[in-house]
């Protein structure tokens, strides 16, 4: 049994007609039945019910269908690999969400430019979700973001909780709350969220953080981005949650202030592919670690 045999199979089964799927493997339709009626005389099974109209599949062709597809993925994902291996040793491509510019992800890239000077880094912006798809079509080869997306085809690592603080006006009533806010005193607050596209993100995660604590924020505003929430801020047009590292994003008029929920945190997470076996990554969580030791940063320590 190849994989062409398989890919052939999986086409038949997708498109419900042998018409429909020879046009999306641009074959004519023929060969393609004999491939079919060649596959399960080697496999001693019918695959799909004769005379049915749209074609369904058989209980064996569903269990094959359902693995054919996971060796298909596999493959491909071996593919990209393979074609990445000749530069691996020259280029590592980093996808990372924005929000991690303002923490600590610049000190992490100087300082692994400066143990890797024969490296060259490319770095792009992009969505936790994106990343995901640019890892497994071989686009980059590490994602920095903070959503929890599971895929079986990537391995995630926790590098740590970042604390989330709010952001009020200095004459703002709860900016006189010096030692922390929790979030059931923030649910009548205009309260600004970011950004407001490329769903799930960061105002994904603040939403669900609030319910979770069974709280439901009545005035959430979404912004385009976490600039333009701390402006709104600064003009005490209502307030913002941020990842501690926005902090570094200076405007007149602002406080930060932390929140005492437990779960007040947002996590920064480094996706590989599972099967990438590539020093360069290895090195590139080394100096993440030894960022942190430097920052005082709490952290299990993890190795790929």
């Amino acid at each position: 049994m190849e994989l062409r045999h398989l890919k052939y199979f999986v086409a038949v089964v997708e498109e419900q007609s042998y018409t429909k799927a020879a046009a999306r493997l641009f074959i004519s339709q023929p060969p393609l039945s004999r491939q079919i009626q060649n596959l399960e005389l080697k496999l001693g099974v019918q695959l799909f019910e004769r005379g049915s109209r749209p074609l369904k599949t058989t209980e064996g062709g569903q269990f094959l269908y359902l693995h054919a597809i996971k060796l298909l993925a596999n493959a491909e994902e071996i593919k990209t690999m393979t074609q990445r291996v000749g530069t691996a040793e020259k280029t590592l491509t980093i996808g990372f969400v924005g929000s991690l510019l303002y923490g600590l992800l610049p000190k992490i890239i100087y300082l692994f430019r400066q143990q890797q000077p024969q490296l060259k880094l490319e770095l792009k912006e992009m969505n936790t979700k994106l990343q995901i798809d640019a890892l497994k079509e071989g686009k980059i080869d590490v994602g920095f973001g903070r959503l929890r997306i599971s895929d079986p085809a990537i391995r995630r690592i926790l590098l740590r909780d970042e604390p989330l603080m709010v952001a009020v006006h200095s004459q703002h009533h709860l900016a006189s709350a010096q030692n922390g806010l929790y979030l059931s005193s923030l649910v009548d607050e205009n309260l600004f969220i970011f950004p407001n596209h490329s769903k799930p993100n960061f105002s994904t995660q603040v939403r669900s953080i609030f319910y979770e604590h069974g709280l439901d924020p009545s005035n959430l505003i979404e912004i385009r981005e976490v600039q333009l929430a701390l402006g709104l801020v600064a003009a005490d047009q209502g307030i913002c949650i941020i990842p501690q590292s926005a902090r570094a994003i200076q405007i007149p008029n602002l406080k930060f202030i932390p929140l005492l929920d437990n779960a007040a945190v947002s996590p920064v997470f480094l996706a590989v592919r599972n099967m990438d076996e590539n020093s360069n990554i290895r090195s590139m969580l080394d100096v993440i670690y030894q960022v942190y030791d430097q920052e005082s940063i709490i952290y299990n320590r993890k190795v790929i």
